[in-house]
């Protein structure tokens, strides 16, 4: 998250260096940092990784129901299959085993390139970025900025333990059943150019709110208004 990572953030730009790289501490997640100071985005580093490997390599790729749909529209746009899988590492890699997928990962800055092995890594997504930084000739902004633009909010509600929680996801799948939807791990309801993901929490009495739009009052518009939703249906 950029509110952790101010120093990298500060000596990028005050020392002008092309980009920073950070990783968590066991190398499985990784974030970039643009030459400006700014996030290249840990939702992007999957983008920018599966974008590079698909220009050289068909074939088709995965992320979980969280992450970004850049990586969608990313993987359409060069004539292969984007499919969603449950959240989770495991699950992720189970639907790229049975989907063929070439790369795959999390939003989270994972990524997984089968070629090598069915794992996050991010020294194989470091390689994979630094190929495509020094092919396209782009700045670390430009890079990020090539790709379509989404920005994602996160809320959760907070609900009453004997709340029947598949009940109520049950009740907002039939208020949007004339969108696309996937069931497979919560409810994720699909509007044009945005998306809303509900899941429950399996050891607390929560529901978490994810929504993606192309602009940030959009996405947060999202989330209110689910929250509001799943507020009204529970007090019935």
């Amino acid at each position: 998250l950029a509110e952790n990572l101010g120093e990298i953030s500060d000596y990028v730009s005050k020392n002008k260096a092309d980009f920073g790289i950070v990783v968590d501490p066991d190398v499985d997640r990784l974030a970039f940092v643009c030459e400006d100071g700014s996030m290249f985005g840990e939702e992007y580093t999957l983008v920018a990784c599966a974008d590079h490997v698909l220009s050289i390599k068909h074939g088709n790729t995965v992320s979980n129901l969280s992450s970004t749909r850049a990586l969608r529209d990313v993987t359409e746009t060069r004539g292969a299959i984007y499919t969603a899988a449950a959240v989770g590492e495991v699950n992720v890699v189970n639907t790229m085993k049975s989907n063929h997928a070439v790369i795959g990962g999390e939003g989270n800055g994972g990524v997984i390139l089968p070629e090598l092995h069915y794992g996050r890594d991010a020294l194989v997504g470091i390689a994979i970025f630094l190929t495509s930084y020094v092919k396209k000739e782009l700045s670390a902004s430009q890079l990020r900025d090539s790709f379509p633009k989404y920005i994602m909010a996160k809320d959760k509600i907070d609900l009453d333990p004997t709340l029947d929680v598949d009940g109520l996801l049950s009740l907002i799948e039939q208020k949007f059943k004339e969108n696309e939807l996937d069931t497979q791990d919560g409810l994720k309801i699909y509007f044009e150019g945005s998306w809303v993901h509900l899941r429950k929490s399996n050891t607390e009495p929560i529901i978490r709110i994810y929504s993606e739009a192309q602009s940030t009052e959009k996405a947060i518009q999202i989330t209110t208004e689910f929250k509001l939703l799943i507020q009204q249906l529970s007090a019935k």
